[in-house]
């Protein structure tokens, strides 16, 4: 990411701690926007980070970010980022 200012979101969870994560990418699914974010507080270059998916949604000018409760929902946005990846792949090759 050269030149692109890392853009830091700070969640709290359950049981009130802060956890800070970077936003890696939005994705549109069913006319949903949702957040790809990365641990802040992981090794930059730890290829086994984990990616949160949070629901994005918008009260006035601030962006909200939701748990996704709902096991369809999830796995929906899951095969959809699934099919990007292929398709970069795909580019790729």
């Amino acid at each position: 990411m050269e030149n692109e200012e890392r853009q830091l979101i700070e969640t709290v969870d359950e049981d009130g701690n802060v956890i800070n994560f970077e936003l890696f990418d939005i994705v549109e699914v069913d006319n949903q926007e949702y957040a790809l974010l990365l641990p802040a507080d992981d090794d930059e270059d730890s290829e086994d980070s984990e990616i949160v998916l949070m629901r994005l949604t918008k009260d006035g000018e601030d962006y909200l970010f939701e748990t996704i409760e709902d096991d369809e929902e999830f796995n929906r946005v899951e095969e959809y980022i699934k099919t990007l990846e292929d398709e970069e792949d795909d580019e790729e090759e």
